[in-house]
């Protein structure tokens, strides 16, 4: 058993053991104490879903109104390094790029690649894959609008992915934000879950919902909030 400090003992028994709406379990993670940095605040999924299956399979992107309060690093797979560079992008590259990555340097966040490029770059995908880097177009990382992609993604674009056990996480912001703006991201996450939930499900979507920090325990969140 993980032995728990004083601090999370204290802060878990204020957040109470009872599902709360989205707006109290903001305010019950707002009255927890602090850690010494500024932890990252998520919502956390349990979702009924069968992730063998691919028509079951739950991934999208969510614009956060406030930001994500991360600095994002961007790489940007393209022929055209210079343009990229020019419109934001932290790496980019193509060849090098990739070979860098299959040497093992993955220090970036967030990956973008052209149309074209996208030939050259699955022979990274079991490196990026397994990490959540891959560039794909229903997230919008695949696109030759590499200026308007690199802006999304640094204005506080998420993506989210479900893993393989159904358990999702989506980013909404830092412990420095105020509780109106956590609430605000929070709202915009939701939708886009529900907003992701796939066709093939038809009952029951969402088992149960948390909202948590880096370092917190969790608060329930009542599945009213997501219309279930």
């Amino acid at each position: 058993m993980v032995k728990r400090s004083k601090r999370y003992a204290s802060a878990a028994k204020s957040g109470g053991a009872e599902a709360k709406s989205l707006e109290d379990a903001v305010k019950a993670l707002e009255g927890m104490q602090k850690a010494k940095f500024d932890e990252t605040v998520e919502l956390s999924f349990k979702l009924v879903v069968d992730p063998k299956q691919s028509n079951q399979m739950v991934r999208g992107t969510v614009r956060l109104p406030n930001g994500s309060g991360k600095k994002v690093r961007v790489l940007v797979f393209t022929e055209n390094a210079d343009a990229a560079l020019a419109a934001g992008a932290d790496f980019a590259g193509l060849d090098d790029m990739l070979k860098k990555i299959e040497g093992g340097w993955i220090d970036f966040d967030v990956a973008i690649a052209t149309t074209s490029a996208m030939k050259e770059v699955r022979r990274a995908a079991r490196v990026l894959g397994p990490r959540g880097l891959m560039p794909n177009p229903k997230s919008g990382t695949v696109t030759d609008d590499v200026a308007s992609a690199i802006q999304e993604v640094k204005a506080g674009r998420v993506e989210y992915k479900m893993d393989k056990t159904a358990n999702l996480s989506i980013v909404i912001g830092k412990r420095s934000f105020s509780a109106e703006k956590l609430l605000e991201n929070a709202k915009a996450a939701l939708q886009s879950l529900m907003a992701a939930k796939p066709e093939a499900i038809k009952g029951k979507f969402v088992k149960s919902v948390t909202l948590s920090s880096t370092m917190s325990p969790a608060v329930k969140v009542a599945l009213s909030e997501v219309g279930e």
